[in-house]
């Protein structure tokens, strides 16, 4: 998580009111961020990822000055329409598909002011923007540049310019070897033959992005018009990056002004619209707010109510009805929570399932294996093109990063992920997981089925069927159950080197050696012998068997 450092008195005349530190220091904490000191002036807190909005001393205030009832409700941003444009070429679909942009007038640049940019273009960069790889900003001098501008991917000998930090003209290749930017993001552009550009209609380059602007455009003491462009590879974050700055110049005064950026209107600080029943918040937290206690609460979040929950455009953190009810809980004060003893007397006893998963562990363990524990949520590419498979999955609709957008079907290619992280390390390797995994199913409340899978794998220079083999005999034979393993076909396995496990005539495994293809997909050189168990059917055959 990052740190971050205030200055006190720029967020004191920012929030529109002093405040005693003890109680700023009390409703800091409160806010959902981690206070680690106050002096005279400075603050210095610790933000949780999912608040990038708060990552600025105008962001900050901005929460700050809504939770203690100074300035509350939704802050509403008048977007003033521009006829400039950007013109977005297709060269860069596959190199850094996506830009956003804004224009702000009459920006007053003072010593707090710049501090304040730098540090949250610096912070968004680092955390928001995985180091510049899923998103990259850049801020400029707009007086100087000339319209329509437009983005595209060129090769890297085609384009000189002066880089900032520069005195003479260099390619884009030199750039990545000579410049110091060039040098500390180059991997952001590993592996791409032509790299991403913002040229104006001087054809002087504008931004060479994510790696350095162009000194044409180079912000002054006597700038007061900025045009700032925000590329990634993740449209919701760049769209979320761009809302969350401009948002905090506006704070400052700023004039907004929305540009045409490949025929979309940027930006958009149109707030989103959610349904959250009431019924829905009380059942969770326990309460009986009436309608305008819950709206009281939103609007001291900064969020606001109009038959629907509005949401700020540079909030990212709140996808789901379950976040606005954190939201009404933080405001409503954890403190003021009254615990209760439930009018239930039960006998605490340990889940059977977990007694047998942690069976299962021991098992495995006693096996030399390594147990690891990775995420569920993971991406199509790792899902099936590394394991050459044409898998049905579960995609997330509100996906805030492509490397993270759908749910895990089965755990194998998690552990492979596992495996190339460590393939400089000593072998063998031998690592299992038991997790859950999770597929479509219409007649569930939620449209998706949730099952435990267990997955082992071995690498070494010898792994094969038999040895992994030899792993299932031993895990059967303690759980007294007999089984026969099926001829079949999967693309992730070799042929005629995998197996389907069957037990009471239900089919509950794959096993075998994985293909030199997807070994290769994973950049592991190693052969890798796999199973993978659905663990909740095979509790419940052996339930089933137990009762007859």
């Amino acid at each position: 998580m990052p740190t971050i450092t205030l200055d006190k008195k720029d967020v004191m005349k920012l929030v529109g009111k002093e405040i005693p530190d003890d109680r700023l220091k009390d409703r800091i904490s409160m806010l959902g961020t981690d206070l680690e000191k106050v002096s005279d002036s400075e603050i210095i807190v610790e933000i949780f990822p999912n608040r990038p909005d708060l990552l600025s001393e105008e962001g900050f205030a901005r929460a700050l000055s809504s939770f203690i009832g100074v300035k509350t409700g939704l802050r509403k941003y008048d977007v003033k329409k521009s006829l400039f444009k950007v013109k977005v070429e297709k060269s860069v679909e596959n190199v850094r598909p996506f830009i956003r942009c804004a224009v702000l007038k009459n920006v007053n640049l003072s010593d707090e002011a710049i501090k304040s940019l730098m540090q949250l273009q610096e912070k968004l960069h680092l955390t928001h923007g995985r180091k510049r790889r899923k998103v990259a900003i850049g801020v400029h001098d707009f007086d100087v540049i000339k319209f329509p501008l437009v983005y595209k991917a060129v090769k890297p000998d085609l384009i000189s310019f002066v880089p900032l930090g520069m005195t003479a003209e260099m390619n884009l290749a030199q750039i990545l070897s000579k410049h110091p930017k060039g040098r500390d993001y180059a991997f952001c552009l590993d592996g791409l033959e032509k790299y991403p550009v913002i040229i104006d209609a001087k054809n002087d380059v504008v931004s060479f992005p994510p790696i350095i602007n162009g000194i044409v455009t180079q912000v002054r003491e006597e700038t007061k018009n900025l045009f700032v462009d925000v590329t990634g590879t993740d449209v919701n974050a760049v769209t979320q990056a761009l809302n969350i700055l401009v948002a905090s110049l506006a704070d400052r005064g700023a004039e907004i002004y929305s540009l045409d950026v490949g025929g979309i209107v940027s930006p958009d600080l149109i707030p989103r619209k959610m349904k959250v029943e009431l019924s829905y918040v009380n059942k969770l937290l326990g309460l009986s707010l009436k309608q305008k206690e819950f709206e009281e609460l939103l609007s001291k979040m900064g969020l606001g109510y109009d038959k629907e929950v509005l949401i700020p455009a540079y909030r990212g953190d709140i996808i789901h009805p379950v976040d606005v009810v954190e939201a009404a809980a933080i405001a409503y004060g954890y403190e003021n929570f009254q615990p209760e003893i439930p009018n239930l007397v039960t006998i605490a006893e340990e889940n059977p399932f977990e007694k047998f998963k942690s069976k299962i562990a021991e098992l495995l363990v006693g096996l030399g294996m390594i147990e690891t524990n990775t995420y569920h949520i993971t991406n199509k590419e790792s899902l099936n093109k590394k394991m050459n498979l044409e898998l049905s999955c579960v995609e997330l609709s509100n996906a805030l990063t492509t490397d993270y957008d759908v749910l895990r079907s089965w755990i194998t290619p998690s552990l492979m992920d596992v495996l190339r992280n460590n393939r400089n390390r000593e072998f063998p390797q031998k690592i299992f997981e038991m997790g859950i995994c999770f597929k479509e199913n219409n007649e569930t409340e939620t449209g998706v089925e949730e099952f435990t899978r267990l997955a082992v794998l071995i690498s070494h220079t010898k792994a094969n069927f038999t040895e992994i083999k030899q792993m299932l005999d031993y895990l059967f034979n303690i759980l007294c159950l007999e089984y026969k393993t099926e001829d079949t076909e999967h693309t992730s396995f070799i042929r005629g080197r995998v197996g389907r496990v069957v037990v009471d005539g239900k089919k509950l495994a794959y096993i075998g050696e994985l293909s030199p293809e997807v070994i290769t997909n994973w950049e592991l050189e190693m052969p890798v012998a796999a199973l993978e168990l659905n663990l909740t059917e095979l509790f419940e055959l052996i339930l089933k068997q137990k009762t007859l």
